[in-house]
């Protein structure tokens, strides 16, 4: 069997590929579709690189800027995925306290496929980064744009999830709550993580980092700092 992410060469193989792509997009059940967790994973690992890399040539492809893309690749599906990794056992834990164990094959495969969806539509959203990197060289205001897709990518991954959430609260309603408390935790590590793993693109003043010398610092600590100082200036 292929994997969704990578189709072999045959000229047959990327009109199912893209049929698969086309299912995960429409929430159409793993089974259905011959999707594994391997898969998934392998797309979340793909169409992330491919984001990120775009993400990294921000100041332009020369020198070490090279460097900065391939981290910037890299980054993505690294956010992605120990995202995941960190949220996951508290979340296992909290669904086998409340009974829940039972469903959790399918939990974990609904909230993959959403990750893996979560990457397809931010590699969707590629062309028009390039356009707004071509259209400006302010620095904050691309990070903010960055920030934007990712947003708009997320949102869509959501929806995703809510979809494939339906057939487990029709078997039982504590899943409602257990998908809001999923995307709760989530969003809190993942504040966190992408505070650690900056920077995505590279500062055009600034020599190229994997990680900031002030990586692990916490982020809502200085957010909580920032919002205080803006507070206190008035």
């Amino acid at each position: 069997m292929a994997a969704d992410c990578n189709p072999s060469s045959s000229a047959p193989a990327l009109p199912r590929y893209l049929l698969r792509l086309d299912g995960l997009l429409r929430g159409e059940p793993a089974a259905r579709e011959g999707r594994s967790l391997r898969d998934l994973f392998a797309c979340i690992l793909l169409f992330g690189f491919l984001y990120g890399g775009i993400m990294g040539t921000y100041g332009g492809v020369r020198g070490d800027r090279l460097l900065q893309v391939l981290y910037g690749g890299m980054k993505v599906p690294l956010l992605l995925l120990v995202t995941f990794v960190l949220s996951l056992p508290s979340f296992w834990v909290l669904n086998t306290l409340l009974g829940l164990a039972a469903d959790f094959s399918d939990v974990l495969r609904a909230l993959v496929s959403a990750q893996a969806a979560l990457t397809l539509v931010l590699a969707s959203l590629a062309p028009f980064t390039v356009v707004w990197y071509a259209s400006t060289d302010a620095y904050h205001a691309s990070i903010l744009f960055n920030a934007a897709m990712f947003a708009a990518a997320t949102f869509a991954a959501q929806s995703l999830l809510r979809r494939s959430y339906r057939p487990l609260i029709a078997q039982n309603p504590t899943h409602r709550w257990m998908l809001r408390l999923w995307v709760l935790i989530y969003a809190f590590v993942g504040i966190q993580m992408g505070w650690v793993l900056r920077p995505f693109l590279g500062h055009p003043d600034a020599p190229v980092q994997f990680f900031r010398s002030d990586s692990w610092g916490n982020a809502y600590e200085v957010v909580g700092r920032m919002v205080w100082e803006a507070v206190m200036r008035r």
